[in-house]
């Protein structure tokens, strides 16, 4: 990188910043122009401890040998090859070696550029399925409140955060939601799966009974919610929510967009939790967020609806351009590749019980309400000011920010994911920064 590029552009209004509150960033912004392992390093020359493994998605960690070089290989060697009706080795590869890692069942797999995409497949999926089955009446969507599947309008409208959809219209119709499963006052601190709310899988039969199965597609939810502010499932939720779903036709989708790829000590949720979805959406780390990607897993059965008629007709009208991007599949491969060879996928079990005793070390600390966490992700809720909802939190990212750890906030959520690759000292560290934080916040 040219050191012209290492400098804050002396005009920031060309760019509209996502997600992100622009005027009070381009007052003071915050710049980031290298990485490396667990560190980013600002323009001002500070180094960063990622406390959020980016947004949920640098689970090697960044720069990894093995991902750069695989990257600049292909970029050499093919740089493009058209998505539809056309193929290249590496995207087949890639495909084999995912459907190896992946829930029994699972066998095919489409790729798309995010995870947004990877839901709006899933969701056009679920509604074909059913429709080459000769079950067309099937087109309804159940999501669940404050759940996050992307920003498309397929993803708000089973999404169930009301800043995310408020502005956009009726949305998609034909959508229902089952409620969410935080309960704060069941199970607040709690250590990894609470005890409360399996019932509230229960939402899920009234709903059925007020649409009627034969109308019902599919079941979107998060394993764990992620985005909202890390919300658990209770013990024996996904269980049930299985139950009803194969009892009414139902297909059950995952989103695994944060929980793929190791976040929970396992390859993938579903791994963890024993419960295996019919269709489960992925994206940020089958690529350790280095080149757009997501991949959508689909059991045989589903696959096989659509392989009727004359073999020479396109069996599902839907993909996209980067579908399968050489340069991208060559990033996944290497990230499985770092994976595999260091044991990221696993390594969050080993490391689990510390950061849990970390993080809820943090309890009784100024205005933490609550501490939820699994795997390498955690959560501190914070009371919120009153009048400002979400200030305090994000006060305390900005501190944190300029005191050399990046968090996440969420409302009045601060959302914790570090790279799979953090160390126990890092961990201290981290957590030490977040203490600090809430003592110097108001």
């Amino acid at each position: 990188m040219s050191n012209r590029l290492k400098v804050t552009p002396n005009d920031l209004s060309a760019f509209w910043m996502p997600f992100t509150a622009n005027r009070q960033f381009k007052q003071a912004p915050r710049m980031m122009v290298s990485a490396k392992d667990m560190h980013y390093t600002t323009s001002d020359g500070r180094k960063v401890l990622d406390g959020t493994a980016g947004l949920w998605c640098v689970n090697a960690g960044h720069c990894r040998p093995k991902i750069t070089e695989a990257i600049q290989s292909q970029a050499a060697e093919l740089d493009y090859a058209p998505a539809f009706q056309m193929g290249h080795p590496i995207v087949f590869e890639l495909a084999n070696r995912l459907v190896d890692l992946a829930p029994e069942g699972m066998d095919h797999v489409f790729f798309t550029n995010s995870g947004s995409e990877s839901v709006e497949t899933a969701l056009k999926m679920a509604i074909a399925y059913h429709r080459a089955k000769g079950e067309g009446s099937r087109t309804r969507l159940i999501g669940r409140e404050r759940g996050y599947h992307g920003v498309n309008f397929g993803g708000i409208s089973v999404g169930g955060i009301v800043t995310n959809r408020k502005m956009f219209g009726t949305l998609l119709g034909g959508v229902d939601h089952m409620p969410h499963t935080h309960l704060p006052e069941k199970n607040s601190f709690t250590k990894g799966v609470p005890e409360h709310g399996a019932e509230l899988a229960n939402e899920l039969e009234r709903i059925v009974a007020l649409h009627d199965a034969s109308t019902i597609a599919a079941v979107i939810v998060e394993p764990v919610a992620g985005s909202t502010g890390v919300i658990l499932p209770p013990k024996g939720y996904l269980e049930r929510l299985r139950e009803i779903c194969t009892k009414h036709g139902i297909l059950l989708i995952f989103d695994e967009v944060i929980t793929g790829f190791g976040r929970l000590g396992t390859p993938f949720a579903a791994d963890y939790f024993g419960v295996t979805p019919d269709i489960m959406t992925t994206a940020k780390g089958v690529s350790n967020g280095v080149i757009p990607m997501g991949a959508v897993f689909v059991k045989k059965e589903i696959h096989d609806a659509f392989m009727t008629g004359p073999e020479h007709m396109i069996e599902f009208f839907h993909g996209y351009t980067y579908s399968g991007n050489p340069i991208a599949c060559a990033a996944a491969l290497g990230t499985l590749d770092t994976y595999k060879e260091e044991g990221l996928l696993t390594r969050g079990e080993e490391l689990a019980p510390y950061w849990e005793d970390a993080l809820h070390s943090l309890k009784g600390e100024p205005n933490v309400i609550d501490i939820r966490n699994i795997g390498l992700i955690g959560a501190i809720e914070l009371a919120p000011i009153p009048g400002s909802p979400t200030k305090r939190a994000f006060s305390a990212f900005v501190k944190a920010f300029e005191r050399g750890a990046l968090i996440r906030t969420t409302g009045d959520i601060i959302a914790l994911s570090p790279p799979l690759i953090i160390t126990k000292g890092q961990i201290n560290e981290l957590i030490d920064h977040v203490r600090e934080v809430l003592r110097a916040v108001d």
